[in-house]
């Protein structure tokens, strides 16, 4: 009992203050936007200007009256392709600020809205406390979903700039193409952790979590 006391105490602090602060509110549907923005620019250049589009670039330009060659149809596909980089280029520059955003309100916010708190909370609870382990295990992985979506923003902000910046940066080429490559793979591991997210909400909403939404985007 001397130990769980102020244990229990300090769970308690950390869940004072259940509303989120109009700075969380802000970063997170800013968030979603951007996100939703840049992967869609993904899958234009995936989809309708990937080299599989050449023939028929090819055969609209001469039914048009302008014969061209491969070559000059491959050329008009990438000059597009180029285009959609290049706002996808501008919705990395918009998540590297909301990250950074992000990280400054971390400072500012109160401790029940803190990421580590949080963490803290779920780890006490489940491991020291062992008070309704279901839910606090539910509660232990959510947050650190959370704390690993934030590691993965952080990686596609500096793989995205060093990429945005690569003929600056003076890293050799293979190490940029795999720097791509790996940029690519995170984006789809940020992609499954939205549907994840979206999943969870779902669940919630159904079940003992009614609410999330319209307190994301009221405060609650």
């Amino acid at each position: 009992m001397a130990i769980i006391e102020p244990i229990n105490q300090e769970i308690g602090e950390i869940n004072t203050g259940k509303k989120y602060p109009a700075s969380l509110r802000f970063w997170h549907w800013v968030n979603v936007i951007v996100l939703f923005g840049s992967l869609f620019t993904v899958l234009i250049n995936a989809t309708l200007f990937d080299h599989a589009q050449r023939s028929f670039v090819k055969t609209a330009l001469m039914n048009a009256g302008a014969p061209v060659s491969d070559k000059q149809a491959g050329a008009v596909i990438h000059g597009l392709e180029d285009q959609v980089w290049g706002i996808h280029i501008y919705f990395g520059y918009a998540l590297a600020t909301l990250f950074l955003f992000r990280l400054i309100a971390e400072f500012f916010l109160p401790a029940a809205q803190r990421i580590s708190p949080k963490i803290k909370k779920a780890y006490l609870a489940y491991f020291i406390l062992k008070k309704e382990r279901e839910a606090a295990k539910h509660e232990l992985v959510v947050k650190g979903l959370y704390l690993v979506f934030y590691i993965l923003l952080a990686i596609m902000v500096v793989t995205g700039l060093l990429l945005a910046f690569e003929d600056y940066t003076g890293i050799p080429g293979n190490m940029n193409h795999s720097i791509k490559e790996f940029h690519g793979f995170c984006m789809y591991l940020i992609l499954g952790f939205i549907f994840l997210h979206l999943a969870g909400i779902f669940l919630a909403e159904r079940k003992d979590g009614k609410g999330i939404v319209s307190d994301m985007i009221n405060g609650g």
